[in-house]
């Protein structure tokens, strides 16, 4: 059994209302030094283990976890060991 960590993100240049919202929010909290936040979503999927996991988060990625034309992805993928 495989475990793949998916971190899923905006793509450089694409605006970002919630981590705009979450600085503003941390810099009203007195954390000024906090210049950017950039929002993103993680994702993790148990599967078993085959010679093509990697073609296939690949593929689930690209048709479902990320929007390509907006977010970029990377993952890992860990054994899991019972």
């Amino acid at each position: 059994m495989r475990k793949v960590k998916v971190y899923i993100t905006l793509k450089e240049g694409v605006l970002d209302p919630q981590g705009k919202a979450v600085k503003n929010s941390l810099n009203t909290l007195d954390f000024g030094s906090v210049n950017e936040v950039r929002v993103g979503k993680y994702m993790e999927v148990m599967m078993e283990e085959s010679e093509n996991l990697e073609a296939q988060v690949e593929e689930m990625c690209d048709k479902l976890l990320a929007n390509p034309v907006i977010e970029d992805y990377s993952y890992e993928i860990e054994e899991v060991i019972a």
